[in-house]
């Protein structure tokens, strides 16, 4: 028994925080042009949550999460063909090789043709500053999808 306890105080466990990773919160995209970046994610399919161009800020829906894609205007930055290496964001979606023949038809290049991976397919697009978005699907392994 701790002498904290044998004197009848309460140890307070509050100051034990978890470290222990609950989800994503927004992933923040740096973009040149807020209405350009907008117009291209909106054709890619993503909604728009809110959008507030006196500070260069838009966020976007990603299937029901609140946090999504956050788009934000930064001093300095340039198209550019984004390296083989650049981080890249993932997400699900039901068929991506339909996803592809969609952003296709909207315009959107991209990076590849869908290709395979162990869990089912995926396809890449990358905006005009470099940000990477693949859209994968688990066609394969369907035990491992969203269920909702």
């Amino acid at each position: 028994m701790s002498d904290n306890q044998s004197v009848g105080l309460s140890v307070d466990r509050s100051a034990e925080q978890s470290t222990e990773l609950l989800g994503f919160d927004n992933v923040l995209f740096p973009v040149g042009d807020l209405g350009e970046a907008v117009g291209f994610y909106e054709r890619a399919g993503f909604p728009v949550a809110f959008r507030l161009d006196e500070i260069g800020l838009a966020i976007l829906k990603v299937g029901k999460e609140t946090p999504g894609v956050l788009l934000r205007v930064e001093d300095g930055i340039v198209p550019c063909t984004p390296p083989w290496s650049a981080p890249r964001i993932w997400l699900e979606v039901p068929d991506a090789r339909a996803k592809g023949r969609a952003l296709a038809a909207a315009g959107i290049p991209l990076l590849a043709e869908p290709f395979s991976v162990a869990t089912g397919w995926t396809v890449e697009i990358a905006d005009a500053w470099g940000n990477v978005v693949g859209f994968t699907d688990y066609l394969k392994r369907p035990e491992l999808a969203r269920t909702f």
